[in-house]
């Protein structure tokens, strides 16, 4: 997959690279102006390849002569900068097509507003691939490479590791501010603005090859193709290159649709965050944390797991860092026996030694302790990561004479750390000092806020823990039947092994009778129509007989209208718990299933996990391991457990059911009462998907 997508990318994208030349349309002498910028940026690269600068007066800018016309540059061109009015801009693509150009980088903003036409830029991308080329943008914030010293965009760049791939370009010039700010450098900078031709997707494929490019930074705001894009997140994963991605969506307005619970339950960011799990990926919520979990994916080692040895030289420092450490899902746990008496060895009586480590002054009476206790942690099978939090860092801002001192100590933790393969973060009081310089420099990440170290490392964690999972879709299939009631869809998912209580189908009272006679009481009456029935009273529990029923079909009906009633047997059973098992169609990543606490209760305790459909028992079995109700399956206060196995095949079963049946919409079965014996589901929902074009064929 990885060298597939590698070969279609370069090749489609190559004059995104390394252009053989590059003409800014529109340079300008004025440094206000993006032409300048554009145009100075250009030149930077002028001992790689050919520059040339288009300006309306052939004002020389930074010493370059430069031309009225784009007709006026010498010979043919490749990779063309649009930084001209709006309505100018089909003027001079086409100009640039005839010379020969095969890219477009469009920084103008608006061209169908200025051309009076929706649409018009989607026109002007179709006519630029039909003749071979290709466009970034419009309305984007330009592109970088540092392996090429290609630089097409507003401000300054400091070379290093990140590629960044953002829809909107403001934010992703401020993650490469961040990201120098914290001594990180940008390896490739690519803005895809409007993508009328070349997506986000398409620039994050392109990075798969790209050697300087270690950890990729991507800021989308809408997944056209989500499985699509889900595909080149793993096939950098492959590579070894781990995505951090930003995105909106925890907004109400960004829900989609939907007739069941299923949909009211999850959001947006709930679908996300399933993608990222399949795709190997992590999402985070702002530009400051992307940046910060950057630093520690680059700085150092992947922990193998989420034990952390927690050392201070405060007390109440330590404290509050292993309560963050613990709130973010790492382990503070309590040390070996024999490691405790080591490090008893080597600090004061009133040391702390339990985890969080307290130096008790051991650092200021002699600093090598930081990097002693720090060695010692690192060797420990049951450590995979250690965390210094306080006044390291600090000494020799403060005290400049034992500064030498200190960044020795800092140059031993960072070795320490490369020889166990081992993650050290350091979290000091010092925002910047000759130290932290030193060793971060070194491999070692520095934050100045113990949230950002347990964000840092319990991201990197969760990283490491997770390398994705393949998707693989069954045969699509079809059902001949209308799905048009509760029968219809218990019907269908009867066919996949769900198993219903016995019922009968009424529409008068002869017909209660006669259901009655055939099954046992208790029973439940429902409109079979109504997807929501509790709502509108159209479900009746408890029937003791024949004559019960009767007389709550004659209110029900009554009220309601006439129509397709259904008589069923009543789940009894002693000891059961009721979930809910879900699944629907995702606009961007297709089918998703959702499984949570069930019952009328179910929108109140929104207790939910979600992931991309179809899964296979142990996603399921995880998905289980992160509901809050999870405790109520395996016996709660002396109850006996239920058929967990039987949940899990329940719900491998409807995540397959809807990848299966492009017909599809929505699948629900609310409540299913999970008891010893197993899964019997007692109401049920599937709607029909009206939209042709569905997600899994993708």
């Amino acid at each position: 997959m990885t060298e597939s997508y590698v070969a279609d990318h370069r090749t489609t994208l190559a004059t995104f690279r390394n252009p053989e030349s590059v003409t800014v349309v529109g340079a300008s002498a004025d440094p206000t102006k993006w032409g300048y910028w554009l145009a100075r940026g250009a030149l930077k690269g002028a001992h790689r390849r050919e520059v040339h600068l288009v300006n309306a007066r052939a004002a020389v800018i930074e010493g370059k002569q430069s031309v009225p016309t784009v007709g006026d540059v010498p010979g043919e061109l490749d990779l063309v900068v649009l930084c001209v009015p709006a309505v100018s801009v089909p003027q001079v693509v086409r100009e640039a097509l005839d010379k020969g150009a095969r890219g477009f980088l469009g920084i103008t903003a608006g061209i169908d507003r200025a051309l009076g036409r929706p649409g018009a830029e989607r026109e002007l991308a179709r006519e630029i691939r039909d003749r071979g080329a290709r466009i970034v943008g419009p309305n984007c914030l330009g592109i970088y490479d540092a392996a090429t010293d290609l630089q097409l965009a507003w401000g300054e760049f400091t070379p290093g590791s990140l590629g960044i791939v953002s829809q909107s370009g403001q934010l992703g010039s401020e993650l490469a501010n961040l990201a120098a700010e914290r001594g990180l450098g940008v390896s490739r900078f690519v803005s895809v603005g409007n993508q009328v031709d070349v997506t986000a997707e398409e620039a994050l494929a392109d990075l798969a090859d790209h050697e300087q490019t270690r950890v990729v930074a991507l800021y989308v705001e809408s997944f056209v193709d989500g499985r699509r894009m889900i595909r080149t997140l793993r096939a950098l994963r492959e590579v070894g290159k781990h995505t951090i991605l930003l995105t909106v969506g925890a907004s109400e307005a960004s829900r989609s649709a939907a007739r069941s619970h299923t949909g009211a339950m999850t959001s947006a960011l709930d679908v996300v965050d399933a993608a990222c799990r399949v795709a190997g990926a992590i999402r985070v919520d702002t530009p400051a944390q992307l940046v910060e979990v950057a630093q520690m994916v680059l700085d150092a080692p992947l922990p193998r797991g989420s034990r952390v040895a927690v050392v201070g030289d405060s007390g109440g420092q330590g404290a509050v860092a292993a309560d963050v450490m613990g709130a973010h899902g790492l382990r503070v746990e309590r040390l070996s026996d024999a490691t405790r008496r080591r490090l008893a060895s080597m600090l004061p009586a009133d040391a702390g030694l339990n985890n969080p480590i307290d130096l008790a002054g051991a650092g200021e009476q002699d600093m090598t302790t930081y990097a002693a206790v720090a060695e010692e942690l690192l060797a420990e099978e049951t450590v995979d990561a250690v965390a210094l939090t306080g006044y390291f860092g600090s000494y020799g801002f403060h005290t400049p004479s034992i500064s030498g001192e200190e960044k020795e100590v800092a140059r031993r933790l960072a070795v320490a750390a490369k020889q166990h393969g081992k993650p050290v973060v350091l979290h000091s009081m010092c925002r910047e000092s000759e130290t932290i310089s030193l060793i971060r420099e070194l491999g070692v990440p520095t934050y100045h806020t113990i949230e950002a170290a347990a964000l840092g490392l319990a991201s990197a964690a969760r990283i490491a823990s997770n390398p994705g999972r393949e998707l693989v879709l069954p045969e699509p299939g079809s059902w001949p039947h209308p799905l048009d009631g509760y029968l219809a869809s218990r019907r269908l998912l009867q066919s996949v092994g769900v198993r219903f209580p016995d019922a009968e189908l009424v529409e008068s009272v002869d017909d209660i009778v006669r259901a009655a006679q055939r099954l046992r009481a208790p029973y439940v009456l429902k409109a079979d129509w109504i997807a929501h029935k509790t709502d509108v009273g159209g479900v009746v529990l408890g029937l003791a007989d024949a004559d019960a029923a009767r007389k709550a079909f004659e209110k029900m009906s009554a009220a309601l209208g006439p129509g397709r009633y259904v008589l069923e047997e009543m789940d009894t059973r002693a000891d059961t718990v009721e979930m809910i098992v879900g699944a629907r169609r995702d606009p961007s990543f297709g089918p998703v299933v959702m499984l949570g606490a069930g019952g009328v209760q179910a929108e109140l305790f929104r207790d939910t996990a979600l992931e991309l459909a179809p899964v296979d028992p142990p996603t399921v079995t995880e998905m289980l391991e992160r509901l809050r109700s999870r405790a109520l399956l395996t016996g709660w206060r002396g109850r006996p457990a239920v058929d967990v196995d039987d949940l899990v095949r329940t719900v491998v079963a409807v995540s397959t059911l809807i990848c299966r049946l492009p017909q599809c919409g929505e699948i629900e079965l609310n409540p299913v009462r999970v008891g010893p014996d197993g899964v019997i589901a007692v109401d049920a929902l599937v709607t029909t998907h009206l939209d042709d074009n569905s997600q899994e064929d993708r």
